[in-house]
């Protein structure tokens, strides 16, 4: 069938979806495993809130800006192919140190997950792209397709790897993190068969005894302005996006009426919930914006960032009519959280899969890895920007910092739209898809 994606992009989807629920079953307990007091049932590391959060916040920039190295290492000395198995070793070497209850190995485990994340990470990411000719228009919804593959290991982990350390054991918890990322490398391996034409190290050219010149001409420089412009959008998402996590998590659990049919429902159940819509909403956006394109009208990728941060940031205003109807004790209805949490996915849809994508149509091919891992690295500051904004709302509250996202966000995505014309001019036609290969 002509508009098939290629057989490796499962194999992609499938490593990249354990990875993740390795990752996110970690960290959905690895705060409750260190604040969980040193006595009683399941014992924690009895540690402060304020310690706690802070190692959190050092750990989730950590893991992104180690991208950077991963990408380099793949670039200079072992391919993209090569970096992704080792790195998914390291991390299911860390998973299962994990399991081990000592301090020293709880550090060891942590520092191997972090090396592993950025070996993995900008890698796998950047494979999917190489998957895909120049000008294949089924780049942008193979890299939508590989995004749900993110999401539902980041919906299930939670739930499961979440409720075994909760209330079977920590360490169990961690372990089970640790068999997926087993499972994960078991696929990728299986699976290696489809992937022999991507991934692999490109060689550095030698001209009599003297190598060629790697210098970057100035279409790759102009490609290279444009793509550092989007990382600027990149960590604004992800400094919004994050709130989930923090402010709104604590939102969620004090001030959102969680009761439905008589029951309450448990604040981190809501956790869940961003990654179920991408699922179910991914393939959905991504149909969209295939069929606006086929009509002729405007649909790069740039148009899709500037549209989806002005779309995700719309959820925060769901947050301020939230916080309008939060007063005097009075709790805020739940929908007010749902259609939220559904605004920044469709926001996200347009912005982070796309993002993927992007990078790997406008970086130059011998610095492709280490473009991802400089997006990687822009994540991992939106993450930390994240925690600032969020403190915030414990000065000026909630209202003004929900209003404040929103207002921000829209005047972004305007300003962008401005420009537009003139950032998709630096592209040099990397945007301009014209044919389905």
């Amino acid at each position: 069938m002509k508009n098939r994606h290629p057989k490796g992009l499962s194999i992609l989807f499938f490593t990249e979806m354990w990875e993740r629920f390795s990752f996110y079953g970690m960290r959905a307990i690895l705060v409750l495993y260190l604040t969980k007091e040193t006595m009683g049932e399941n014992p924690g590391m009895g540690w402060s809130n304020t310690e706690a959060l802070a190692l959190y916040g050092w750990y989730t920039m950590l893991v992104y800006i180690m991208a950077i190295p991963g990408g380099i290492i793949a670039d200079k000395w072992l391919g993209q192919k090569k970096t992704v198995f080792f790195g998914g070793l390291l991390i299911a070497a860390g998973q299962l140190t994990l399991v081990i209850d000592d301090i020293n190995a709880f550090y060891t485990g942590l520092a191997l997950i972090i090396s592993g994340v950025g070996l993995l990470k900008p890698n796998i990411s950047t494979m999917v792209g190489g998957l895909y000719a120049p000008g294949d228009v089924r780049r942008d919804s193979g890299f939508t397709i590989f995004y749900i593959g993110i999401n539902i290991g980041a919906a299930t982990a939670p739930l499961l790897v979440g409720y075994i350390g909760e209330v079977y054991g920590w360490h169990y918890g961690f372990g089970l993190a640790g068999i997926g990322m087993l499972f994960g490398q078991v696929v990728y391996l299986w699976g290696l068969k489809y992937l022999k034409d991507v991934g692999n190290l490109i060689q550095v050219q030698k001209t009599e005894g003297t190598t060629k010149s790697t210098a970057l001409t100035k279409i790759e420089k102009d490609r290279i302005v444009v793509l550092l412009i989007s990382f600027i959008i990149v960590i604004i998402f992800w400094a919004a996006y994050e709130q989930a996590g923090g402010l709104m998590n604590i939102y969620t659990n004090t001030k959102i009426d969680r009761n439905v049919l008589g029951l309450e429902i448990p604040a981190s159940l809501f956790q869940s919930v961003p990654a179920f819509f991408v699922i179910i909403f991914g393939m959905v956006v991504a149909s969209f914006w295939n069929k606006r394109h086929k009509k002729g009208k405007e649909s790069s990728s740039l148009f899709k960032m500037a549209v989806g941060t002005i779309i995700m940031g719309s959820g925060f205003l769901m947050m301020t009519g939230a916080s309008l109807q939060a007063v005097d004790g009075t709790k805020a209805m739940l929908i007010w959280l749902i259609l939220s949490y559904l605004l920044q996915v469709i926001g996200e849809l347009s912005i982070s899969p796309v993002a993927l994508s992007f990078i790997t149509k406008l970086a130059p091919a011998k610095y492709a890895s280490i473009m991802m891992g400089a997006y990687f690295a822009a994540t991992g500051l939106g993450n930390k920007l994240a925690g600032l904004v969020g403190q915030l709302a414990t000065e000026a509250g909630e209202l003004e910092v929900f209003t404040g996202i929103f207002v921000f966000c829209l005047l972004f995505g305007l300003l962008l739209l401005v420009f537009f014309k003139k950032l998709k001019t630096l592209t040099h036609g990397a945007e301009d898809i014209v044919e389905v290969s």
